[in-house]
């Protein structure tokens, strides 16, 4: 018990501490290059774009593009091209998600969604792609450019089969590893594989590089789950995935988990009275009690296993511990 307690508190100190220090040069120099790629020639996209860029997130992803740059040499020009492209396409997909889930919120904030509709935000989340290809094209970055479009492809494909197999509920789980490699992974995964290409031009050092990712990403997702669910470790329950009838790891363990009279009511629920607050508190309690909250960790922490052996076979040097440091954020993270 002492020794968990230790965890707990070393892990609530990593995460207060990205390695930014590592990479502040470059994410100054980044921001601003952001900004300039991302910028339209109309006043309402513009509009839209700085409303967009004002309230972004932790950056999260050019960080990963940077760190896995430097692990193998000096950024280049390549280097903040690749990021600012995995930005830019990690922001269009935040657009359409925004319109294909109905959101009014991102971030805390009214969604672009919510503020201008359907069809600027769809035009909008076309644009960021259109200018994020182009950025690459201009400058031959075709290496870079195959990297990402890959991972584009594989989210549309995620997206998708989610959608299909949410309609049965009735999901396994391989089926699932699939959907959040494809979904979540994918560009995380490309980002680190672009960022090691950038700076070594190794075919060698990119694939290893994005499969650090990939197994990163899907740890990543697994978190994004566990904060449905309540528990002192994961944050506050809100049961969202079980309202959008999403078939997260907790549940999908429940499922296979539990008695058919169980299994029938939870899935009657999920499937008809996902609205029902007390119903989904109910169905929260039985993923809890069924060890499905404690399956989901168990497995988070195999992926980031994963990909820690895989980052431990790269170079040592301050630039492993950085991405290191950004793995364990992505599991110990509060929201």
């Amino acid at each position: 018990m002492h020794e968990n307690r230790a965890n707990t508190v070393f892990c609530c100190i990593i995460i207060m501490n990205l390695p930014t220090s590592l990479i502040k040069f470059e994410l100054e120099s980044f921001e601003q290059r952001f900004k300039t790629a991302v910028e339209g020639k109309t006043p309402l996209l513009n509009s839209i774009l700085r409303y967009i860029v004002k309230r972004k997130g932790k950056q999260l992803r050019p960080m990963f593009v940077f760190l896995a740059a430097k692990l193998f040499g000096p950024p280049t020009e390549a280097t903040y091209r690749a990021a600012s492209l995995v930005e830019i396409l990690h922001t269009a997909t935040l657009v359409h998600d925004d319109v294909v889930d109905d959101s009014i919120e991102r971030r805390g904030f009214f969604s672009v969604y919510a503020l201008w509709k359907n069809k600027a935000s769809v035009l909008v989340g076309d644009y960021l792609l259109a200018k994020g290809l182009m950025l690459s094209l201009e400058n031959q970055d075709y290496r870079i450019l195959h990297i990402l479009t890959d991972a584009v492809k594989k989210m549309s494909e995620g997206e998708l089969l989610q959608l299909e197999k949410a309609r049965s509920l009735n999901l396994r789980e391989d089926i699932y590893y699939e959907i959040i490699r494809n979904k979540t992974a994918s560009l995380l995964a490309s980002a680190c594989s672009a960022g090691a290409w950038s700076a070594s031009e190794n075919d060698g050092y990119a694939e290893q590089m994005r499969l650090f990712g990939e197994k990163t990403g899907i740890a990543f997702q697994i978190k994004d789950d566990l904060f449905d669910y309540a528990s002192e470790d994961v944050g506050k329950p809100t049961g969202n995935d079980i309202k959008e009838k999403k078939m997260t790891l907790p549940l999908i363990y429940t499922l296979n988990n539990t008695d058919s009279s169980t299994k029938r009511r939870v899935i009657n629920i999920v499937k008809n009275n996902n609205n029902d607050k007390k119903k989904v508190a109910w169905v929260l309690d039985v993923v809890k009690s069924s060890g499905g909250i404690d399956y989901a960790t168990e497995k988070m922490y195999a992926y980031k296993k994963e990909a820690i052996e895989i980052l431990m076979q790269c170079p040592d040097n301050e630039y492993r511990k950085g991405l290191q440091d950004l793995v364990d954020y992505v599991t110990e993270r509060k929201y």
